[in-house]
């Protein structure tokens, strides 16, 4: 007579009284990671689908990963930092804190018209490359139209069925590089081609609104502020404001805007521009295309809006004139001079 096997059964702790308030699953945030990025990664870790997470953190629906990252009540933080371990500064510094560039984060839509712009972007080759895939802070600026690292063009979109990126409605346990829609995987979508030139003065616009924050200057508002024109001078958008543009069309006034900058018929055809200002096309390397840049806006934005006083203290031309003196191309850029137009063309 053969005995039954059976399961030895010991009573043990209560996992509440293990654990605590810790969740099971620690998910630590990535270098320049959004924290919409990080909450959702978070909900798929402890098994949790985004969109269900939501109601765990006491929030609506919709958009409520995104809504956070635009603003994030200091007792969710402290919330989130208790069952995860994970600082709560750590946590806040993941929120778009960098109050004087909100003008240039993209909006929150509910809806992604292919006409209009979406709320975050991504470089199909970064989600590849990343052992945890994740979406970057610096995405969610207008401004941002490339990759730094990959120098490829940002997607807003799916490649696949053209919807907008919406992990924060996940039902399922899918990773957030999943389409919603469609189940495109986002990581083998195609590079996206951005010219040299338009590169260039992107990254060039990034350094001087980094150096500009950093300093703590208070026309940062105006430079801004002439950022969002660009459609304008440009003609793309129907007079709409760059953060109102898709990915495409914004690479579109980058490309058209650095080809302008460096057309010296453009910069000669306004009288009133001094003549170092109209050779200013004639210059080089980096510190070059930053002068024909703000000699361009200038010279196409003068409005009262952008003609009053500086304020005291605020010395953006000479910022910038430094700024052009220092990437530079060597002794060659001293000998000519390096930002003295783009100084000149601020400066008023």
């Amino acid at each position: 007579m053969s005995r039954e096997k059976g399961f030895a059964i010991e009573i043990r702790e209560r996992y509440q009284d293990v654990a605590g308030d810790r969740w099971p699953a620690a998910v630590g945030p990535q270098p320049d990671e959004l924290l919409s990025s990080w909450l959702h990664r978070l909900a798929i870790a402890n098994g949790v689908a985004p969109r269900s997470f939501a109601g765990g953190l006491g929030l609506g629906g919709g958009m409520w990963s995104p809504r956070l990252d635009a603003r994030l009540p200091e007792d969710v933080a402290a919330w989130l930092g208790a069952r995860t371990g994970v600082a709560c500064e750590a946590i806040s510094a993941m929120a778009m804190t960098d109050g004087a560039l909100a003008p240039l984060w993209l909006p929150l839509r509910e809806t992604a018209r292919r006409s209009r712009s979406t709320w975050i972007q991504y470089c199909a080759v970064c989600l590849a490359d990343d052992s945890a895939p994740y979406f970057r802070r610096s995405c969610r600026l207008a401004s941002r139209i490339s990759c730094f690292t990959h120098r490829c063009g940002l997607r807003d979109r799916c490649p696949a069925c053209r919807a907008g990126i919406v992990p924060f409605a996940q039902t399922e346990l899918v990773p957030q590089y999943v389409c919603v829609c469609c189940g495109f995987d986002l990581r083998g979508a195609a590079k996206v081609s951005v010219g040299l030139a338009a590169r260039r003065l992107e990254r060039s616009i990034d350094d001087i609104c980094k150096a500009e924050i950093a300093k703590g200057s208070p026309t940062i508002h105006e430079w801004v502020a002439r950022l969002l024109r660009v459609p304008v001078i440009v003609g793309i958008g129907s007079g709409r404001p760059l953060t109102s543009l898709p990915a495409s069309a914004r690479i579109r006034c980058f490309e058209q805007l650095a080809q302008r900058a460096d057309d010296e018929r453009v910069v000669a055809a306004d009288r009133a521009a001094p003549r170092r200002c109209r050779i200013a096309p004639t210059t080089g390397g980096r510190d070059g295309l930053i002068t024909r840049f703000a000699d361009f806006l200038d010279a196409h934005q003068r409005s009262p809006r952008f003609s009053r006083a500086r304020p005291p203290g605020a010395d953006l031309a000479a910022l910038l004139a430094a700024y052009a003196r220092a990437v530079g191309d060597g002794p060659r850029s001293k000998r000519r001079g390096g930002g003295a137009g783009l100084h000149k063309s601020l400066a008023a």
